[in-house]
């Protein structure tokens, strides 16, 4: 469903060290928004639903919501650094356009809620 590379993996592992609860779960989903009509999000969660799917990548526990799993299946998720410094990179399959900001996008098949940018 999600691939992880190793350096994003590495990075995620980094800042769930930093975190006071060691063991939560890294949420990765889409939001209605952005340009394009939906944006990615992703970030820590304690908290894991019924409804939730559950991947386990480079020992990071993954949760994806119903109405997210469609929307990026396949999702490659990487870390790159550079001299203004680092930060995560997302390619979905998925996506037909995307905004030139590269965190919102539609799909073939749903387009979301575009905001104005």
């Amino acid at each position: 469903m999600i691939e992880l590379s190793e350096r994003a993996g590495h990075k995620i592992q980094e800042m769930l060290q930093d975190e006071e609860d060691h063991n939560q779960y890294l949420r990765v989903g889409v939001k209605g928004g952005g340009c394009s009509g939906f944006t990615y999000s992703m970030g820590f969660d304690p908290n894991k639903s019924a409804a939730d799917k559950e991947v386990e990548l480079q020992g990071i526990r993954i949760l994806v919501d119903k109405e997210s799993e469609p929307l990026i299946q396949g999702l490659q998720i990487d870390y790159k650094e550079s001299m203004m410094g680092g930060g995560f990179t997302i390619h979905n399959p998925n996506a037909i356009a995307t905004c030139g900001c590269g965190t919102s996008f539609r799909t073939a098949t749903k387009e979301g809620t575009p905001e104005k940018c």
